[in-house]
């Protein structure tokens, strides 16, 4: 059976405009003198708010990324400064901390850091130890304290 004649041509047309934007068409991404969109506004170049909420934010966001966040050790966490991630100035907060392995055993602390846009939390850069070179760590204990 099918569509019919004339029916297939909406369901293209469609399928190809989903395309379009998946791709990062130039309509989607690009001014009209081919400068790229910013969505927050910032050009990397101006200072950012500071992220008041860094704190619960790392914590809301292990708490759904690690495969396990019981029991982690050795939590530490820098304050969020601003440094140059991308080419752009970001707050990063340093933090480093052994999470359990699936087997129930510890690797060694590994070092991460938290980037924040606008004053909220973006994203998790795993390998930060050039990023987060020289920070000053305290105590975390609240990544202790985390449950499923």
């Amino acid at each position: 059976m099918g569509m019919g004649r004339s029916g297939w041509w909406p369901a293209a047309t469609l399928a190809l405009w989903l395309a379009g934007c998946a791709s990062g068409g130039p309509a989607a991404f690009v001014s009209e003198d081919n400068r790229a969109i910013s969505y927050t506004g910032d050009r990397g170049v101006a200072n950012q708010p500071f992220p008041a909420n860094y704190r619960s934010e790392i914590l809301a966001y292990l708490r759904t990324y690690l495969n396990n966040p019981v029991g982690i050790h050795d939590g530490v966490m820098a304050e969020p400064v601003q440094r140059t991630v991308g080419g752009r100035l970001r707050y990063v907060a340093c933090l480093r901390f052994a999470a359990r392995e699936s087997d129930g055993s510890y690797g060694p602390a590994r070092e991460r850091a938290a980037v924040y846009v606008d004053g909220r939390f973006d994203r998790m850069i795993e390998d930060a130890a050039e990023l987060c070179a020289a920070s000053t760590y305290a105590p975390f204990p609240e990544l202790a304290a985390l449950t499923r």
